[in-house]
């Protein structure tokens, strides 16, 4: 946590009243354990210095009976909230991004009786600047550490969000993805993730990257938690054309984990998502899920080449009119940048601070694409959906008649490296199917790798959250408890794997 934040907590703690009221109380137990953890983490970049008044008029307000009636909830920084703090996406370009504007989404957690705890750590730009780039990393936060070994990365994006949860900071946060990242850091943090059907949740007032692939989403404990704030975030919003049959699909998804059940259910085991050293923890839930009654289909390939081959000038090309039209909402008083190649100038002249680490040439190819009216990306963007959606999600669903499609999440977390950025050795297969396509993705915890956290995704198809949700809480349910974070500085220092690094004495 910064120092600002960490003032900020003192005057805080020492405002609370003696008789507090249980949200106050509930609130100031966030901020004592944020004020406790997060040193080692930085999974936060400020606290909403109006917490604890925001609890105390939620205790003042009598047991309205709301559903997250004085839940601290940590929003990633690169969602508008109203108040003091600024939504800066990580760098300085927005340090002083004040709005006074609530996203939709915020504004919904607050009708549901939520507390806005603050803002988490993330990714800057939510990791679309450079291919380089070392998740978790933000010009204003610094690096997030993974709490069950701090060398190691949190992943990225929403990394703030997803360390804080795991550390027991807060049961709830709010991650957003583009691709994968909601997804990566609640599995590598061992928590539980969900990427909604793109259109279920507003993107009025995010920091965006794609119109056709960025949504926010709730990151959490346990499933029925994560149903719980996707119920309260879940809706239409007129600013947001995407969302104009959200009403229309957003359910009760608390109530339908009601008899939440594996037995019957046709899961499809994407093979070729899987691999990169989870296969033995994989084939034991495999084992888990048969146990309990599900049928298990085995889909051994999948050709995902035009996904890979059009992606990326899809999100250039969204990111530069979406950045421009973004930035036009914000004060040109506080945030003087009014376009991406105002905000690559910006980075070249702060490059100390910005660029030691790694470059931009993301934002500088994407400052060189041409609008969104154009052949090009309109194939492309034709290309990866349909590759994804009709001919890769609906397809594989429809073929092996299965309820939904699984695979490992991501490895384990790798170890930060400042000298060559991000080394993930395969993965997210599962998350960029879901992601280009805009389906629903969920991850659960699925166990633990040499004490190091790997989630098991649960995909489907448009609308599904319901779906996923159950099948979600009922692999929960099965599974058991998991060990919690032990804030190690290594695993490679622990018994036993350090004992086993040694040599034999002879």
């Amino acid at each position: 946590m910064t120092k600002r934040a960490l003032g900020l907590v003192s005057v805080l703690l020492a405002g609370s009243a003696i008789a507090a009221g249980p949200a106050e109380r509930e609130t100031a137990n966030a901020i004592a354990r944020a004020r406790q953890v997060d040193g080692k983490l930085h999974s936060i970049i400020a606290l909403d210095p109006t917490a604890i008044d925001q609890a105390r008029r939620i205790d003042a307000a009598g047991a309205a009976a709301l559903p997250l009636r004085g839940v601290p909830v940590l929003v990633k920084d690169n969602i508008e909230t109203a108040g003091p703090l600024p939504t800066t996406a990580g760098s300085l370009a927005l340090a002083n991004n004040v709005t006074n504007r609530d996203a939709p989404l915020v504004a919904r957690l607050r009708a549901a009786g939520a507390v806005i705890l603050g803002k988490t750590n993330l990714s800057e730009w939510a990791n679309i600047r450079s291919t380089r780039s070392i998740s978790g990393w933000s010009a204003i936060g610094g690096v997030v550490h993974n709490p069950y070994a701090l060398d190691r990365s949190a992943c990225g994006s929403s990394s703030g969000s997803g360390a804080a949860v795991a550390a027991g900071i807060v049961d709830y946060a709010i991650g957003s993805e583009t691709d994968g990242s909601v997804t990566c850091p609640s599995s590598l943090n061992g928590i539980v993730g969900l990427k909604p059907t793109l259109g279920l949740v507003s993107r009025t007032h995010i920091v965006p990257i794609s119109a056709s692939q960025d949504t926010a989403g709730p990151m959490t404990r346990t499933v029925r938690e994560n149903a719980m704030l996707l119920s309260a975030i879940a809706g239409s919003d007129p600013a947001d054309p995407a969302t104009r049959e959200a009403d229309a699909h957003k359910v009760d998804y608390v109530a339908a984990l009601n008899g939440a059940t594996l037995r019957g259910k046709r899961l499809g085991v994407m093979r070729f998502a899987a691999g990169f050293g989870t296969d033995p923890l994989f084939e034991q839930t495999l084992n888990l899920l048969r146990a309990q009654g599900a049928t298990l289909v085995e889909i051994k390939s999948f050709d995902d080449k035009a996904i890979g081959s059009n992606e990326l000038d899809v999100l250039l090309t969204e990111l530069k009119a979406g950045m421009a039209s973004y930035l036009a909402t914000t004060d040109p008083a506080r945030v003087p940048s009014r376009n991406l190649a105002d905000l690559i100038a910006f980075d070249k002249a702060n490059a100390a601070s910005e660029m030691s680490l790694f470059g931009q040439e993301l934002f500088e190819q994407a400052e060189k694409k041409g609008p969104l009216t154009g052949a090009a990306y309109k194939k492309a963007r034709l290309a990866s959906f349909t590759a994804a959606g009709p001919n890769g999600i609906d397809r594989m669903m429809r073929t092996y008649k299965v309820d939904a499609l699984i695979a490992p999440t991501m490895p384990v977390a790798w170890k930060i490296d400042a000298a060559f950025g991000d080394y993930s050795v395969g993965g997210g297969t599962a998350a960029s199917l879901a992601a280009v396509a805009g389906y629903p993705h969920l991850t659960v915890p699925m166990g633990l790798i040499q004490g190091l956290p790997v989630g098991l995704s649960f995909v489907g198809g448009k609308w599904q959250e319901a779906r996923l949700l159950a099948l979600g809480e009922a692999f929960e349910r099965a599974r058991g408890p998991l060990p919690g974070p032990r804030f190690l500085p290594s695993i490679e220092d622990a018994p036993p794997v350090a004992q086993l690094l040694q040599p034999v004495r002879r």
